[in-house]
């Protein structure tokens, strides 16, 4: 508790009082250098230091509440450098990838348990000594963090706290493992390794939060669901219960037998996976049984599973919003604390009313802070082009608005020729209508493939000729570089590659250039009776097929000349980079249910004989059409980490997912069941709402702002998670800001 003495002891801020004597003593001084003027320069020094990490700071989102003293501002540079934060990230995804190496191995082709050959398992104390490696990463990365806060601040933080217990726990199950020689079936610490990913990443603590503070929202929801399940499930007992009359029976016998297996069956039935399946027997005996699960479907599956979407959005937007309004804040606390300290390096009187920062220090701050490039270049244009030398505190917040724009990406100039004939080239190949052409040509190619395909559909290999095929692939890759190259000669290299479609483009046809080489090297150029003979690699109809997989991808360039087409994909790619926290936290909880599925059904999973018949005799049952075993869905089980994780991808989009239910409750336990439903809960119903909710909000913003932007074809706008409210969000008051910096534990305000 009392580490933190020692930092504390150099104030961020002197007494005023002091500043202004020393400014008197310095101007009343000799020639020669004082004591006093050593301690001023290393003050200066400090505060420059100190303003560099504020600046760093709001730029990244972070809290400001660390030391500030010299050294502890030099380790907090050096702990969020880029090598570092690499060597972390680095870490956190070894010790999450230990679980396709560690026994039970995924090490194999085939995850079928037909099929399958024993995989190779790791001696014991291999990928312990690595995780030993990680631990002692994290162990440095908590103990920083921890010092940096100071000890009083640590006991406050409870993901510091959790990390430390995560450690701890973790170290010690590491200590059991290697006690009973890596032997064990239960690894406590696999399913707490998620935690190290999701502590790493402020979005995704702060997604985490924001879901948390939603789910009491969806309890309401919930509850009626669940309410309606019940219901509909004591009706259909009641409805199909077991009669004397065995033809009647086989809605009973198939889905509602018993309770578990009517709620089981209705449950499904919600997800809509098993129907008509699960109404067709009492439909075919009588076709009023239709209306109840017509009913139990509109109810259930229209109304409250889109209820709670709707519930999910809009308290999501709401709690997602104030997280982004703390965001806000902390950058602009982050600048004010940067303003104060610059401040002090100004000689004012001792009862000056307001501070301002000189024009030079900022300039000095700037040049040594890490961030964009063209932030950098922006602000330091508009504090050129102010006229005056000094900067008020809103002066100072003004210039760092650049931080909350849209990252704009200009692109480089064409080359300028002096020939007529270079500049009518250049005209002629950089106009649209010859990306248009480009276009035409590509479409073309794409329908002379599917012509080649459907001729050769039934064909045998050995009856393929493929001169017309190779023949027009070569022309079309002719035509392909050719274009390529008329572009860069209009565009110029820079500017050609500036273009992201530019860059898509030129790469495929590269690779299609190679490829069509290598085929020409191998089998010769195309002539009638080339067979797709087998030399080297691959064969010739393999080459010729990989050749036209290329061009069928490459026919994507057209998209960008498609305006609302390019608008939608765009904007979704701007989605796929700004969804992190969702990815991240949807991995959080896949690797946590994939470990704890290997825990509860390793091997559970045992093949049969033959299992290719629709209906299979299995012990003194039948096993009828569409069971696990029918389906032959073997390759779905948990006996290795990448056959869990593809399971519960499967269970996750609730396609005929009853047949999981069914068969790992028939393989292992009927208490199975609440593992699938419970990951259902999470992933389907919660995880891929609040996905929607975000998209949508997401969506909506840049479709708006996209259709009322004017098109510059020289300039590309990019936006984050984090300006997506910015037009709605709040700025924080000057009140606020001195109040939150008072409450600094390691800061001593004067004013």
């Amino acid at each position: 508790m009392e580490v933190g003495a020692a930092a504390e002891a150099e104030p961020l801020l002197p007494p005023r009082t002091w500043r202004a004597g020393r400014r008197l003593w310095r101007t009343g001084g000799g020639g020669a250098r004082s004591a006093t003027e050593d301690g001023t320069g290393a003050d200066n020094d400090l505060y420059i230091n100190q303003a560099i990490v504020f600046i760093e700071d709001a730029i990244q989102y972070r809290s400001i509440n660390h030391r500030v003293d010299s050294k502890s501002l030099w380790l907090y540079r050096w702990y969020y450098s880029r090598t570092c934060q690499w060597i972390l990230s680095l870490t956190i995804t070894i010790i999450l990838a230990l679980a396709f190496l560690e026994k039970p191995s995924s090490l194999t082709i085939t995850s079928d348990v037909r099929y399958r050959l024993p995989a190779w398992n790791p001696p014991c104390g291999l990928t312990e000594s690595i995780e030993l490696l990680c631990f002692l990463v994290f162990m440095v990365d908590v103990s920083v963090k921890s010092y940096l806060i100071g000890w009083e601040e640590f006991w406050k933080n409870k993901w510091l706290v959790a990390y430390i217990l995560t450690l701890i726990v973790s170290l010690t199950d590491w200590i059991v493992s290697l006690s009973f020689s890596c032997t064990e079936n239960v690894r406590i610490r696999r399913i707490l390794r998620p935690f190290f990913l999701l502590q790493n990443s402020s979005m995704m603590k702060k997604t985490l939060k924001s879901i948390n503070s939603t789910l009491p929202e969806m309890a309401s929801v919930v509850l009626l669901l669940a309410v309606h399940l019940s219901l509909f499930t004591m009706f259909a007992m009641l409805l199909f219960a077991r009669t004397k009359d065995g033809q009647q029976d086989k809605e009973w016998v198939g889905y509602f037998r018993n309770l578990p297996d009517s709620l089981t069956s209705l449950l499904v039935l919600l997800t809509t996976a098993n129907n008509p399946d699960v109404m067709i027997p009492a439909y075919s005996m009588n076709r009023a049984y239709s209306i109840f699960f017509i009913l139990f479907t509109v109810l259930g599956n229209l109304f409250l599973m889109n209820l709670l979407t709707a519930i999910i959005y809009n308290q999501f937007r709401g709690y997602l919003l104030k997280s982004v309004q703390s965001s806000l804040f902390r950058r602009r606390l982050g600048i004010r604390a940067a303003f104060e300290v610059l401040s002090s390096l100004r000689e004012a009187p001792a009862n000056a009313q307001q501070s301002y920062v000189s024009t030079g220090a900022l300039l000095r701050v700037l040049q040594k802070v890490e961030m964009d490039s063209c932030c950098k270049q922006a602000i330091m244009r508009s504090l050129k082009m102010c006229s005056c030398d000094q900067l008020s505190a809103a002066q100072f917040q003004k210039l760092f608005e650049e931080l909350d724009k849209d990252a704009i990406k200009q692109h480089p100039p064409s080359p300028e020729y002096q020939s007529r004939f270079m500049q009518k080239m250049q005209f002629a190949c950089g106009h649209p209508y010859f990306g248009y052409l480009g276009n035409v040509v590509a479409l073309a190619n794409i329908v002379s493939i599917c012509v080649v395909l459907v001729m050769d559909a039934d064909k045998q290999p050995s009856e393929r000729d493929d001169f017309f095929l190779g023949a027009i692939n070569c022309f079309f890759i002719l035509y392909y570089l050719l274009e390529m190259l008329l572009k860069i000669l209009a565009m110029g290299l820079k500017r050609y590659l500036s273009y992201p479609s530019n860059r898509f483009d030129g790469l495929l046809t590269v690779i299609l250039l190679v490829l069509e080489i290598a085929t020409f090297a191998v089998y010769g150029f195309p002539h009638r009776g080339w067979r797709p003979e087998f030399m080297g690699l691959l064969s010739l109809w393999d080459m010729v097929r990989l050749v036209n997989m290329f061009i069928v991808f490459r026919f994507l360039r057209i998209i960008p000349n498609m305006k609302f087409m390019a608008l939608v994909v765009t904007t979704l790619l701007d989605l796929v980079k700004n969804l992190r926290a969702f990815a991240g936290i949807l991995l959080v909880v896949f690797y946590a249910f994939a470990i704890t599925g290997i825990m509860l059904f390793k091997g559970v999973v045992v093949p049969l004989g033959n299992t290719s018949a629709v209906n299979t005799t299995y012990g003194n049952g039948t096993l009828q059409c569409g069971t696990y075993e029918q389906l032959e869905y073997w390759p779905n089980n948990f006996d290795d980490f990448a056959a869990a994780v593809v399971t519960l991808w499967d269970v996750m989009v609730v396609n005929n997912w009853q047949v999981f239910l069914e068969a790992f409750s028939r393989y292992s336990s009927p208490w199975a069941k609440i593992y699938f439903v419970t990951w259902w809960l999470i992933s389907s119903v919660i995880w891929v709402n609040l996905f929607v909710a975000l998209l949508l909000e997401n969506f909506i913003h840049k479709w708006d702002r996209r259709c009322h932007r004017e098109p510059l074809s020289d300039i590309e706008y990019q936006r984050t998670v984090e300006l997506m409210f910015r037009d709605v969000l709040e700025e924080p008051t000057e009140e606020e800001l001195m109040e939150k910096l008072h409450q600094h534990p390691h800061l001593q305000l004067c004013r």
